[in-house]
């Protein structure tokens, strides 16, 4: 017998219980999802639990790369903000997993590299007891650091999940591009809500207005040796081409910031070298002597100025046009004669259409600087039997045009920086991943982050202390399916470190020589090749092979210590100190 109060179909049943919606660390997940993120990067933490989780349950629609520490995994994600120009993003968990991921954050912020991270924190019931592992992240990345995160917030309400990611987003990408750190309390995830994601946000573009460009136009037409530095985050592939069209109208010289070497095309006959660490002495006297330098692009930091010698502070001797998608670094170290504040992606479009005169009275400077380029693409001779400039030739001779090339920090470097001639954007890709910030350990972790995002050819420069700092990262690269080749410089020191203490401190050595491992035992063990050489001859069949392999490959080169630069030995640095 049924009663007469029931419905045996269920519709119009008033008490069905109402929807009570997901956890907030799924609708975390969904919100990535709706923002284009194809993979994060992280350690997992029982902080985010209901993340990972949320993980779980969108597997079909998004990844999460299993790295081996936090430094790796930050430095994966600001590698893939650099190639696809969207944050990266990062998951952690609180105190020593958000500590170990602060090197990322810095690389991002002084890179202009959008970036999200994601700190998995202590219960909101528990906070400000100096719980386990507890940090305050706002004082920790905040911008009182004056160099860690763009902003730095805290999601306690779980509705407005949808709200804060969509803003982190939006900060990373505007303006000047940098990280932004979100800190997600471990019960905020476990709670339940029935909102939504918000749809994908784009990057706003800043255009430059009429009258600046009127202004450029008549600074152009009265100079006499002009100058060009470009670099810095936010350019695409079309801001690169237009930049190529602006100089190619005006006959510019054009020189590309500090590890930003592949913004202008380094085949181009208007190219003129990077202005950064070792910079072509010859480059450094021609940017002193200009009448204008037009910086599009660059914040002008140390690097790319030689220390504040190549432009003066603050008052520089050239005229100084700065165009930077950030209005809070125009005229903050640089008083320039004009500051333009524009995206870069704008301010090339609109500089590719400025009217050019039918002649101009630099193009012998603009040949000039080319032919100083070509001329530093000599080598001085060296000693020892590994010829780097001749190793270099063959990466740039077997290595495609669209391959992806990492370095960390450190003098080896170098190598790479002087002889190393980028396609650059204009020709459809990123190709140069390295840290304008220095940091050490970067290399590694960004060329297997670029082999995952890309799919194409990763070669990575390192040296024997840069290695060892992420160097637990090929574990990652094994079990993701990355691939990337590694050729390691193995001098048996901190090499930049003894450069300078040679050159301070001569003959008196203290901190810097290094005890190795067998890298390429290490490198077997975790699923890579290995293959050690020690005279010239033998790098090329091992590189060969590397292409050919499934897997990646670490070449370690023998390198004599005398070889401690591009341009000079060890005891000619302790011979010239002594002498002082």
């Amino acid at each position: 017998m049924v009663s007469s109060n029931s419905d045996p179909s269920g519709a119009g049943d008033a008490r069905r219980a109402p929807d009570p919606g997901q956890l907030a660390g799924h609708l975390l997940v969904e919100c990535l999802v709706a923002q284009g993120v194809p993979r994060v990067f992280g350690v997992p933490g029982e902080s985010y639990l209901a993340v990972l989780d949320g993980f779980h349950a969108y597997r079909d629609r998004i990844g999460f790369v299993i790295n081996r520490q936090e430094g790796g995994a930050a430095f994966m994600a600001e590698a893939h903000g650099k190639l696809t120009g969207r944050p990266g993003v990062c998951f952690v968990t609180r105190g020593p997993g958000a500590t170990n991921a602060s090197i990322g954050v810095h690389t991002a912020w002084q890179d202009s590299t959008p970036m999200v991270l994601f700190v998995g924190d202590v219960a909101s019931d528990q906070r400000d007891r100096e719980a386990f592992q507890e940090v305050e992240y706002t004082s920790f990345f905040g911008p009182s650091t004056k160099g860690l995160a763009k902003r730095v917030e805290r999601i306690d309400d779980p509705d407005r999940v949808p709200e804060y990611v969509a803003r982190a987003f939006a900060t990373a990408m505007n303006g000047r591009p940098g990280p932004v750190v979100l800190v997600l309390p471990e019960d905020m995830l476990t709670k339940t809500t029935r909102a939504r994601p918000l749809p994908r946000v784009e990057a706003s573009q800043a255009w430059p207005d009429p009258g600046s460009l009127s202004r450029l136009r008549e600074m152009l037409l009265a100079a006499r040796k002009p100058f060009v530095v470009a670099g810095g985050g936010g350019w695409t592939v079309e801001s690169a081409q237009a930049l190529q069209r602006f100089a190619e109208k005006w006959s510019l010289p054009v020189g590309n910031a500090f590890r930003f070497q592949d913004t202008f095309d380094n085949h181009h006959p208007l190219y003129a070298g990077d202005v950064g660490i070792g910079i072509n002495p010859k480059l450094a006297a021609r940017i002193k002597e200009s009448d204008l330098v037009i910086a599009i692009g660059p914040r002008l930091g140390e690097m790319t100025t030689g220390g504040y010698t190549l432009l003066q502070v603050p008052r520089p001797a050239q005229q100084l046009v700065h165009i930077h998608g950030g209005a809070e670094e125009l005229n903050r170290v640089y008083r320039a004669d004009l500051a333009i504040n524009a995206a870069m992606g704008a301010a090339a479009v609109a500089l590719a259409a400025l009217e050019a005169p039918p002649q101009v009275p630099w193009r012998d400077w603009a040949q000039a600087a080319r032919a100083d380029y070509e001329a530093n693409l000599v080598p001085q001779t060296l000693p020892g039997s590994i010829d780097m400039p001749a190793i270099v030739a063959l990466i740039q001779k077997h290595l495609p045009p669209d391959a992806v090339f990492t370095n960390g920090a450190g003098n080896f470097a170098g190598w790479m920086h002087r002889f190393f001639k980028h396609h650059g954007l204009a020709k459809g890709h990123r190709t140069q991943l390295a840290p304008t910030n220095g940091a050490m350990g970067y290399g590694v972790p960004a060329g297997i982050a670029a082999s995952l995002v890309t799919g194409r050819p990763v070669l990575t420069m390192a040296g024997d202390g840069d290695f060892l700092m992420n160097g637990q990262e090929l574990a990652t690269a094994v079990q993701h399916g990355g691939k990337s080749i590694i050729v390691l410089l193995n001098n048996g020191m901190y090499g930049t470190i003894r450069m300078h203490q040679e050159r301070e401190y001569p003959a008196r050595i203290s901190g810097t020589p290094l005890a190795n491992p067998d890298f390429v035992g290490l490198a077997r063990a975790y699923g890579y090749a290995g293959v050690r050489i020690t005279t010239t001859a033998e790098f090329e069949p091992a590189l060969l092979a590397a292409l050919e392999r499934p897997e990646g490959t670490l070449i370690e080169v023998m390198l004599d210590p005398e070889v401690i630069s591009t341009r000079g030995t060890l005891s000619a640095i302790r011979e010239n100190a002594l002498k002082k």
